[in-house]
């Protein structure tokens, strides 16, 4: 059996180009003892992907030259060579990488149903981005009713999820996007209370409007300027969580930093930076209770889906562009 492979060969300087990557077909190899076969269904692709092809110090190691890209991943187990917990037909998530199959011995996969939630869900608002933004708005961005929340990246994988979880807290959400199509979902479909549209307006005064008293808790995905007329709105004991800097994973020069931090100071706020690993003991928790929101329809959730793994450059890019809404996920199970 052979495996089509999404190979990472060099470090890209700015956006990701073709030959960062080399699309290989290698022969599945054979199982040890206590190994599965999973045939991956969908590969989810995040913003965070930018930054593990970057050498140097970070939350995680770096993507490895030669190495299957990482990625999470939802699958099937189509073999098991006496593997003590999981079995042929078992669905599984976990991170699979950029391929058509994956060996494993199982550690750090853990099996989903696809009869209560459609698969890619798994790997999207009951998955990594689901957990982050859970996490991120609830334990670091302590929301509590009444508070003013802002969320950038708002039509995003996570910004949407966070936003929705701080209107069921009882917040006033007001999301920052590029777009009016954008803009529309996450006001009409998803159900917050402004918007602002960074595209098409000035975002200090786009603040200015949506949040005439300031804000408690700025969810950040971009980083650069939207972070900074964040930062220029604060109210006492405001709380800014940092997930993301997608505006910034591309430069080819040095990362630019807020120039209004002394608003922190003034404000008496805090601003803490959130990885999703740190939570990974509650996981269950957390997705038991956004099941049941799910369940309620008190909680959308958005794939946007492409198919084929010969498709993985293009797609990846949708991230960079805007070109997409909610979770990006490229299917790579053949029919």
């Amino acid at each position: 059996m052979n495996n089509k492979q999404l190979i990472f060969k060099k470090r890209p300087i700015g956006l990701p180009e073709q030959d960062t990557f080399e699309l290989q077909t290698n022969p599945v190899p054979e199982l040890k003892d206590g190994e599965i076969l999973i045939e991956q269904h969908y590969i989810s692709l995040d913003p965070a992907m930018r930054g593990w092809m970057n050498e140097g110090k970070s939350y995680i190691e770096p993507v490895q030259i030669d190495d299957v890209m990482r990625a999470g991943s939802v699958g099937k187990v189509i073999k098991s060579n006496n593997h003590p917990k999981f079995k042929e037909g078992d669905f599984l998530t976990g991170w699979g990488g950029v391929q058509q199959y994956t060996v494993s011995d199982g550690a750090n996969w853990y099996q989903v149903d696809p009869k209560l939630a459609p698969l890619p869900m798994y790997i999207g608002t009951l998955g990594m981005p689901g957990m982050t933004a859970y996490f991120g708005i609830t334990e670091v961005g302590k929301i509590k009713e009444g508070d003013v929340v802002l969320v950038s990246g708002a039509a995003g994988a996570v910004g949407s999820i966070v936003g929705q979880i701080a209107k069921i807290k009882g917040c006033t959400v007001i999301g920052i996007a590029g777009g009016a199509e954008k803009c529309k979902y996450i006001k009409e479909e998803l159900g917050f209370d402004g918007v602002i549209d960074y595209k098409s307006e000035n975002i200090y005064s786009g603040l200015k409007r949506e949040c005439p008293k300031g804000i408690d808790v700025y969810f950040d995905n971009v980083g650069g300027e939207i972070l900074d007329a964040a930062l220029a709105r604060l109210r006492m004991h405001a709380r800014i969580v940092i997930c993301g800097a997608i505006s910034q994973y591309n430069n080819k020069v040095a990362i630019k930093g807020p120039s209004n931090y002394l608003s922190l100071l003034v404000n008496r706020a805090t601003m803490q930076g959130m990885v999703v690993m740190d939570y990974a003991k509650d996981y269950g928790k957390a997705a038991m209770e956004m099941g049941g929101w799910l369940m309620q329809g008190k909680l959308k959730s958005k794939e946007d889906i492409y198919e084929g793994i010969e498709n993985f450059h293009e797609t990846f890019l949708r991230l960079f562009s805007g070109e997409k809404m909610g979770k990006l996920v490229l299917k790579v199970k053949e029919d």
